[in-house]
């Protein structure tokens, strides 16, 4: 008999390739244009050249400056948001482990001892006695066979949720990649405009001292003398507010690090700074779809529907079984002699008769999906989206720079002339500062403008999802 029972409950063990009562997943169309909004010329000509993808092309590949590489290396290591998302990936990969376990019967080993006084003229006994009982049993306690896919369900939508946490880490990856990038790029230009501006306050001091042997030689107004003290006060206070920005750059870049950025590491000049590759901007279809963010959300979305399984099951009945194979005794030296085999078997079926709660969780579970397709199409919009706003910003900036660095052509002429007139006394000095506030403003312009172009490069990386690789050798579940 314990040979059957056991047969029958390893039988149950093997065949639990029951049906599923969760819907079948379809994944929703897609709620964005098939191509990309139309773009000036200059970007039509970056989306269709033979660049890469930039899914298809590693950070280590995609960007150029080793010292930014170094950096971006020491960041991954380091940073304590992305080792919380890695953290918490292994905290979810553990819980779907948990769960899929439940589809294997637990088998436990039980010794026990049991000693016990029965009083006289009690259950029949004219004299006190002691009754002692010994036994040692090996079996399963109330594991359910899953004959609807209750915890199938269940199972597939830890293993979901797990992918999509999967895939929130390759997210924080991107981010933290392209923010590290952006604050180089930033420190870089705020370290050039010092130096602009250090060498302006220089020139200004010199343009002071000589107006002011002028002033005192009778050939200098006062008038000149004081405009050009408020030059030079203006760089001044300029070059200490550069400093101010260089300083928090830094602070910011050790915070991405999680640890002091090595000086030998920190840009100069962001004209020094080597720039990125160009990358491909693709179809949207294939492009949005494989964004970690929007993986994410269909793992959700998944899960969703699994939800719905589980909740579908628990309107029907569920059968648990409970048994143990053993040996017992009334002495502890007979346990394992011949005749003191137990066993005992114990099947059982819960049939659901009314509980309100059973169809408030079936509703909730498909409003929870209704949700999830909401979020899903929400992110495929803000993907669009981001993809199209970095597209239209790449497509214009090489013209935007261009003119800027007409324009400080332009100025620097302007003021070579302007001090050339004043110097040789045609013109007053209020034409030298004008000149001179239009370069300063004009070179400034200009790094600016080349940092929103390096930083554009790296937006649409991130963008497009280049950047969230996942290491090699790193395990499924």
């Amino acid at each position: 008999m314990n040979k059957n029972a056991l047969l029958l409950m390893l039988g149950m063990a093997v065949g639990q390739a029951g049906c599923t009562l969760a819907p079948k997943y379809h994944r929703p169309t897609a709620p964005v244009p098939t191509e990309w909004p139309k773009a000036p010329a200059d970007a039509q000509v970056r989306t269709t050249t033979d660049a890469p993808q930039a899914r298809d092309l590693r950070w280590q590949e995609f960007f150029s400056d080793e010292r930014l590489r170094r950096l971006i290396d020491t960041a991954l290591r380091n940073n304590r948001d992305l080792r919380l998302a890695a953290l918490n990936v292994e905290l979810t990969r553990a819980m779907y482990g948990i769960q899929r376990a439940q589809l294997l019967p637990t088998i436990n080993a039980v010794g026990s001892m049991n000693r016990q006084r029965i009083p006289p003229n009690v259950q029949g006994f004219p004299e006190a006695i002691t009754i002692e009982n010994y036994g040692v049993n090996l079996g399963v306690v109330s594991w359910e066979i899953d004959f609807l896919g209750r915890i199938r369900s269940l199972k597939a939508r830890a293993l979901e949720e797990y992918l999509a946490t999967e895939q929130a880490r390759r997210s924080a990856q991107i981010l933290l990649v392209s923010s590290v990038a952006n604050v180089y790029l930033a420190l870089a230009a705020d370290q050039e405009n010092l130096t602009l501006a250090q060498t302006t306050l220089t020139a200004q001091q010199e343009a002071y001292a000589l107006i002011k042997r002028n002033y005192d030689l009778g050939l200098a107004t006062e008038l000149d003398l004081y405009r050009a003290q408020t030059q030079v006060d203006a760089a001044r206070g300029e070059a200490a507010r550069l400093r101010q920005l260089v300083a928090q750059d830094e602070n910011a870049l050790s915070l991405l690090l999680g640890s002091p950025a090595p000086a030998e590491l920190l840009p100069n000049e962001l004209s020094g700074v080597t720039p990125p590759k160009e990358v491909s901007a693709g179809m949207p279809s294939e492009v949005l779809l494989r964004r970690p963010d929007v993986l994410a959300a269909e793992g959700l979305l998944r899960a969703a529907y699994a939800d719905i399984g589980a909740a579908r099951a628990a309107f029907f009945p569920r059968i648990s079984l409970t048994g143990a194979v053993g040996t017992s005794s009334g002495e502890l030296s007979g346990l394992f002699k011949s005749g003191s085999g137990a066993w005992n078997f114990t099947p059982q079926i819960v049939m659901p008769i009314f509980d309100a709660r059973t169809w408030s969780a079936h509703k909730a579970a498909k409003v929870q999906r209704e949700m999830a397709v909401a979020q899903y199409e929400k992110a495929i919009q803000t993907a669009f989206k981001e993809v199209a706003d970095a597209l239209a910003v790449r497509g214009t900036m090489d013209q935007q720079v261009s003119a800027q660095q007409s324009l400080v052509q332009a100025v620097a002429e302007t003021y070579r002339l302007s001090k050339t007139r004043y110097d040789n006394g045609i013109d007053s000095y209020l034409g030298v500062l004008d000149a001179q506030r239009s370069l300063y403003a004009a070179q400034q312009g200009l790094v600016s403008l080349r940092l929103v172009q390096l930083a554009s490069q790296v937006s649409l990386y991130a963008v497009l999802g280049g950047g969230g690789e996942v290491p090699s050798g790193k395990a499924g579940p």
